[in-house]
C-alpha cells in the first residue's frame, strides 16, 4: 500500500516511535548471516547467463535479435552490479579479501570503479535523507536550481536515466569530486591505494575495449558491449532514482536528521519478473536500515520489520513506469529552509 506524507506530518524534531534495536530484534538472526557458497552461486549464475547470451548473439548475429540481446544482457549487467553491490557492503561474505576480489570481477567489466563506488556509496548510506550530506539523488534547493546552468538542469532533470557515467567523473550538482582520483574529497587519505587499484583496473578495461574495437571495429563494440552497457546504465539510474526520488519521501536538515530517520527516507518497489533477476534490490527500506543483510535474506527481513515500522514503511503500489513518470514530472526542488521537507514541482 502506498504510504502518504500525512503519516509524517508532525513536528520537525519528531522522534521515531521505535529504535534501531527494536527493528533488529524483529528480524530472524539468520538474515544477518552470509553464505560464501550461496553468494558465489549468484555470481557464477549471472556469469553463466551472460556467457549463454553472448554465445546466442554470436551464433545468430542478426539485427532482429540484437535489440533483444541488448535488453537481456544489459539487465544481466545490472544483476552483476548488484552482486558487486553486496561485495561493497560486506554482505557477500565475512572475508574482506573475497568481497574486494569478487567486487572487482563484478564491477570492472561493466566499467564501475569498485572501490571508488564502494566508498561514495558508503557516504550515501551514512547520510541518506540528509539534504546537505547525502551522496546519491539528493534534492536540489530552490536557490541552487536558479544558479544551475541549462546544461546542469538538462543532465539532472531531463537525462536522469543516462547520467551515471557522468556521475563517476563529476558528482551531482553542488558536490565536487571524481571517483578516480585518490585526492578527491570523496575519499580519506588511508583509502589512497584502494582508489588507485580500482582506477588502474578500470583503465585496463577501457584499454581492452579499445583494443578489441581496433581489432574488430566499432560495429563489434556496439553490438557486443555498448548496447548492453546503455541498458545497464538505464537500469542503474532508474532503480536508484525510484528508491530515493518520490513526492512522499521526506528530507531532513541539521539536528532533525539522524541515521534511522534518514534510512526510512526511501521506498520499496515491485519490479515483477525482474525482482529475482536483479536480486531483490526492490527491498530497499530493509537494505538501508541494515546494509549488511545479504540480498537473498532481504525479503524475509522486510516482512519481519513491517509490523514494527507500521506507517513508516513505504512501498509503492504503482508500476515502476507510473512511479518514474510521477517523480519525473513533480520532483524538482525542495525549499531553501526548514527541515522535513518534500520535493516540489518546478515553479519558475
Amino acid at each position: 500500500m502506498q504510504q502518504m506524507t500525512a503519516n509524517f506530518d508532525c513536528e520537525s524534531t519528531e522522534k521515531l516511535p521505535f529504535t534501531l534495536q527494536e527493528i533488529r530484534t524483529a528480524i530472524p538472526p539468520h538474515c544477518f548471516e552470509s553464505s560464501v557458497t550461496k553468494s558465489l552461486s549468484y555470481f557464477f549464475g549471472d556469469l553463466t547467463i551472460i556467457s549463454i547470451l553472448y554465445a546466442i548473439a554470436y551464433t545468430l548475429d542478426s539485427w532482429f535479435f540484437w535489440p533483444i540481446f541488448w535488453l537481456a544482457q544489459g539487465t544481466m549487467f545490472w544483476a552483476l552490479f548488484v552482486v558487486g553491490h553486496d561485495c561493497g557492503h560486506g554482505s557477500f561474505s565475512r572475508y574482506k579479501w573475497l568481497n574486494n576480489f569478487i567486487g572487482h570481477l563484478a564491477h570492472i567489466p561493466i566499467l564501475v570503479p569498485f572501490h571508488g563506488w564502494r566508498i561514495s556509496h558508503r557516504t550515501h548510506h551514512k547520510n541518506t535523507g540528509n539534504i546537505d550530506t547525502d551522496e546519491s539523488w539528493y534534492p536540489v534547493t530552490e536557490s541552487k536550481y536558479q544558479e544551475m546552468s541549462w546544461l546542469e538542469k538538462l543532465a539532472r532533470f531531463k537525462l536522469v536515466l543516462f547520467v551515471y557515467p557522468l556521475y563517476l567523473f563529476k558528482r551531482s550538482p553542488g558536490r565536487k569530486g571524481t571517483h578516480f582520483d585518490p585526492k578527491s574529497p570523496l575519499f580519506r587519505p588511508s583509502e589512497k591505494w584502494d582508489i588507485i587499484t580500482s582506477t588502474i583496473c578500470w583503465n585496463l578495461m577501457v584499454v581492452l575495449l579499445g583494443f578489441l574495437t581496433y581489432q574488430w571495429g566499432f560495429l563489434w563494440l556496439l553490438k557486443y558491449y555498448l548496447g548492453p552497457y546503455v541498458v545497464f546504465v538505464i537500469w542503474l539510474d532508474l532503480v536508484t532514482y525510484l528508491h530515493h526520488t518520490d513526492p512522499d519521501i521526506p528530507w531532513y536538515r541539521g539536528e532533525d536528521w539522524y541515521f534511522l530517520k534518514g534510512a526510512l527516507s526511501t521506498i520499496d518497489h515491485d519490479y515483477g519478473l525482474i525482482n529475482n533477476i536483479h536480486h531483490n534490490i526492490g527491498t530497499h527500506v530493509a537494505h538501508h536500515i541494515f546494509l549488511t543483510i545479504p540480498h537473498y535474506h532481504l525479503k524475509t527481513a522486510t516482512e519481519a520489520i513491517k509490523p514494527v515500522l507500521g506507517d513508516y514503511y513505504r512501498k509503492s503500489d504503482r508500476s515502476i513506469f507510473e512511479a518514474f513518470f510521477r517523480s519525473y514530472k513533480t520532483c524538482y526542488v525542495v525549499p531553501n529552509e526548514g527541515s522535513k521537507v518534500y520535493y516540489q514541482p518546478k515553479k519558475f
